[in-house]
């Protein structure tokens, strides 16, 4: 049986960023990685963003080859980890062992009982797919879901010349980050400035598929129903309804999870020399008191990268609070910490909404910050998310940042 003095299962971009970890660390220690994607690692933001303004392919992706005494094993999926053992198996029947390990297993996306029609967007394999429909005449397009994931897509596919039409159960596009004010006024810049359809309160119920439909025809390829009664006819149905961490490999091994694999500030699982960082880990958020699990490229890279130098015994804390942003047609926004509109919202507008600070505050402390059109202030919101200094009635946070 092979052995490896680091194994890290996954191959996205917390895996990447655990090898320059784990290097800064141990120069020499042998490294696999195993991945159920068939592809190297790649930058997951560009395939909601960059690849749909003309940038190229190849700017998705970390490397071009596996680093110096990296083993990668790409398309090989983990079936089984036992961490009194220190070993993995494959799915092919090959074991291995680890002296340490990570599991940056990322996440599935949540489904709907619609059958394969649906492209549930988040990998490479989900882009080059829908830009094969695309390429294929595909002009109408159905986005369900309005989320993160839903927003940035109905809006890539309107630039690339698409008539979108968008579904979701919510009042307002993202509704679940936003104060209503801002999700509404979000909601009519998609359908009276750019042509978005948006059918909120509504859920799809079907998708059906005419096998004498074809792309940019009369006749369709799929019609979308929904429980308020609308026919929908669509060239693509894709579909950004959240994802779900992928903890099965944990669960059977052992490994407490709830909601994500559960980390403490090293980024140690529940099992002797057993890391999780990326999507997939839930760990203490600083500034915060709770945990959090979040599915942006910061904490990939920030998280990853502290792993790999963990599982090489660097022994240090995760103290960052990671940020994720968006772009929308030419909006765009950064965020930190814990956007729920449920908190109390203290929002600093210049000009209606075009720019502004939204804060949300709990126990009179700030706990997330949305930085709408506001650049290169993530540090500061941090800062202040960290700080825990109390705001009565949020009035002196306006003009802060």
């Amino acid at each position: 049986m092979k052995r490896f003095d680091y194994v890290i299962v996954g191959g996205g971009m917390t895996a990447d960023a655990a090898i320059t970890g784990v290097r800064t660390q141990d120069r020499d220690g042998t490294i696999a990685i195993f991945s159920d994607d068939r592809f190297p690692p790649y930058k997951r933001p560009p395939l909601s963003k960059d690849l749909w303004k003309g940038k190229p392919l190849e700017r998705a992706f970390l490397r071009a080859e596996p680093p110096e005494g990296v083993e990668e094993h790409l398309g090989e999926t983990v079936v089984a980890l036992d961490p009194a053992a220190h070993t993995i198996a494959t799915a092919g029947g090959a074991e291995y062992g680890y002296g340490t390990l990570l599991l940056a297993t990322g996440g599935t996306p949540n489904r709907l009982p619609f059958g394969e029609d649906v492209i549930y967007y988040r990998t490479m394999s989900d882009y080059l797919r829908l830009r094969a429909r695309l390429n294929e005449g595909a002009k109408r397009a159905v986005v369900l879901g309005g989320g993160f994931i839903g927003a940035e897509m109905a809006a890539a596919l309107a630039m690339n010349g698409c008539q979108v039409t968008m579904i979701f159960p919510e009042s307002e596009l993202l509704a679940r980050l936003f104060p209503e004010d801002l999700a509404a006024f979000l909601t009519r810049y998609y359908r009276e400035e750019k042509g978005v359809r948006v059918l909120t309160g509504d859920v799809p119920t079907a998708v059906e598929k005419d096998p004498e439909g074809r792309p940019g025809e009369a006749r369709a390829p799929y019609r979308v129903r929904t429980r308020g009664g609308e026919t929908v006819e669509a060239d693509v149905v894709l579909a950004g309804l959240g994802v779900r961490p992928n903890v099965k490999l944990a669960d059977a091994a052992g490994i407490a999870h709830d909601d994500g694999i559960l980390v403490d500030e090293y980024a140690r699982t529940s099992a002797p020399d057993v890391f999780a960082a990326g999507d997939v880990a839930r760990f203490p958020a600083a500034g915060l008191q709770r945990s959090l699990r979040v599915e942006h490229e910061d904490n990939a890279k920030s998280q990853g990268r502290l792993a790999g130098e963990n599982l090489a015994g660097a022994n240090r804390r995760y103290t960052h609070l990671p940020f994720f942003y968006s772009d929308l047609f030419e909006l765009g926004y950064e965020a930190v910490g814990d956007l729920d509109p449920r908190l109390e919202v203290v929002a600093d507008w210049k000009d209606g909404f075009k720019k502004g600070v939204v804060y949300y505050l709990g126990d009179e402390q700030v706990r997330g910050v949305l930085l709408w059109n506001v650049w290169d202030s993530v540090p500061k919101a941090e800062a202040l998310i960290k700080s825990g200094e109390r705001f009565p009635g949020g009035r002196e946070l306006r003009g802060l940042i």
